[in-house]
């Protein structure tokens, strides 16, 4: 063997051996130089990209990325709407959904224009996870979800359902449970997301407090009473709910409350001096107390949210307001009210109890709401309603604003880290 490789060595060309030092060289240089990167990749931080990548050669499965709730608190009340193309759709749903209130399906009675169906809220220096119907249904498998309120909260309602539903292939596993029709009308209503075992449920009930007939003696401008040291007579079924949304402003405005003739109550006596304001805060206080003795902080998600009548140049949404003009959300934010009085109280009071063990929020969607004069049913109301009532400018189409509102719900609540297990 060793004559065999002698005598080959020697019938070379005098140069392959200088040849055969230069491969050797080289391939001792590429050995040493990936040794290196090898080194230098595995010292680095751990957001740190290889420089080396094999899966280009064995392709992998596409990662799949969950939302992660935010590292810092934010604010998402306040931003400004930007346009998306057909590329980007932001309809999560159509009015085909069968949970909608038919006031709501604009389309289906009669408007033309979809723009209001083109915007997204964009949030300064915030960024809103895109809504995950199935992730919301497993985080809430064996829970409930609240909502109580006016009219205002069962647009939420209503198109949270919807939202959930898209990813739910069976739709006859969604029922309400009592077997009663989605309409406006007084009551509540309890949807079952079978498959869950999970119920969304609406309370409807304006004030949230109690509203109650005038008393016997009362003088004649008292019309009705609230009593501010009383929440309705249904929120003993709030209990043990595990996400909470309560909406309520809209008929705590001073307005609406001279107009109705309705008058305070606290402790048994008729307060004639009580004005909006105070009446509002000695409710919360109600609230607040009321959180406290029946829920529990480590289980319940608490959201207080306000809405105030948006006003329009020809008239508030409830004297004779117009706004079926209305194409594009409001770019003048001088036109906009500054924050309510509601929210400020609701603020502070949200502040306190957090800083104990309590999951309680404000969901401001005043701000950004007020923008959008142009997602109302305005004179596209539901079949029936004669051609020179009202507009309602008061409503929402659906689908519409109103899914922004759930789209942030499910924001905060990613924070919150929620899941009813």
């Amino acid at each position: 063997m060793d004559q065999f490789t002698t005598q080959t060595i020697h019938q070379l060309p005098p140069s392959s051996a200088s040849i055969k030092r230069e491969i050797c060289c080289t391939i001792c240089f590429v050995f040493i130089l990936i040794s290196s990167i090898i080194t230098l990749n595995l010292g680095s931080s751990s957001k740190s990209l290889p420089l080396f990548r094999f899966d280009h050669f064995f392709p992998r499965k596409p990662a799949i990325f969950h939302h992660r709730p935010p590292l810092r608190p934010c604010d998402y009340s306040y931003g400004q709407w930007v346009r998306v193309d057909h590329k980007n759709p932001v309809q999560l749903y159509d009015e085909k959904c069968p949970f909608l209130d038919p006031g709501f399906r604009c389309r289906r009675n009669g408007r033309k224009n979809v723009e209001y169906l083109k915007w997204r809220w964009k949030p300064h220096d915030c960024y809103v996870p895109r809504f995950n119907a199935t992730d919301f249904l497993e985080r809430s498998r064996n829970g409930r979800i609240v909502f109580a309120g006016d009219s205002m909260g069962r647009n939420q309602w209503e198109s949270l359902l919807c939202m959930l539903a898209q990813d739910v292939s069976n739709k006859s596993a969604i029922f309400e449970q009592n077997g009663s029709p989605i309409t406006k009308h007084k009551g509540f209503l309890s949807m079952k997301f079978q498959d869950y075992n999970l119920t969304v449920e609406y309370y409807r009930t304006p004030f949230i407090a109690v509203l109650g007939r005038r008393p016997i003696n009362a003088p004649a401008q008292v019309k009705v009473i609230v009593k501010v040291d009383q929440l309705h007579w249904r929120s003993k079924q709030w209990k043990g709910a595990n996400v909470i949304v309560f909406n309520t402003g809209h008929w705590w405005n001073k307005e609406k409350i001279a107009k109705m003739g309705c008058y305070f109550q606290e402790g048994g006596t008729l307060n004639m001096t009580m004005d909006a304001m105070e009446g509002f805060t000695r409710f919360l206080e109600t609230l607040m107390s009321w959180i406290t003795n029946n829920l529990n902080p480590q289980r319940s998600h608490v959201f207080i949210r306000t809405h105030s009548p948006v006003h329009f140049m020809n008239g508030t949404w409830d004297d004779g307001g117009v706004c079926d003009a209305e194409t594009e959300p409001e770019k003048d934010q001088k036109k906009l009210k500054p924050e309510s009085w509601n929210n400020q109280y609701i603020g502070n009071m949200t502040k306190e109890m957090n800083k104990g063990s309590w999951k309680v929020r404000l969901l401001n969607i005043t701000y950004l709401t007020g923008f959008r004069k142009d997602g109302h049913p305005s004179k596209y109301r539901e079949p029936g309603i004669s051609p020179v009532a009202p507009q309602d400018c008061s409503h929402w189409c659906l689908p519409g604003v109103p899914d922004t509102w759930n789209q942030l719900l499910y924001a905060q609540l990613l924070s919150m880290e929620f899941r009813t297990k």
